[in-house]
């Protein structure tokens, strides 16, 4: 159970990390750009090295095979929070793509 927590918290990392660098290409406060970029990329940074260095300890004990597709969660975690924190537009396709990649997450899960 564990190791299916750590590739849960390696995925949001993953995820928090891409959503630091969207924000980086935001408009900053007048100026404030070097900050505004410096901070949110550095905020990258540390998430997505801390995710990858989960990532390694997923792989020790998890099947790569099993593993890997599970990182599809990115996918959903991005399109959720662009969606709440940017109000991003989801289109049906989107959402479809969406509910396809969850369906495969669970039979994935499911064959474990």
């Amino acid at each position: 159970m564990t190791s299916w927590l750590w590739l849960l918290v390696a995925s949001l990392l993953s995820c928090v990390g891409q959503l630091c660098q969207k924000q980086a290409t935001r408009p900053a406060p007048p100026g404030h750009r070097g900050i505004h970029l410096g901070l949110w990329l550095g905020l990258a940074l540390v998430s997505l090295g801390a995710g990858m260095a989960l990532w390694l300890l997923v792989l020790q004990r998890i099947p790569v095979g099993v593993a890997y597709p599970m990182l599809s969660l990115n996918f959903v975690w991005v399109t959720l929070a662009a969606r709440f924190i940017w109000h991003e537009r989801v289109t049906v396709h989107h959402a479809v793509g969406v509910a396809l990649i969850i369906a495969g997450i669970v039979l994935l899960g499911s064959t474990r």
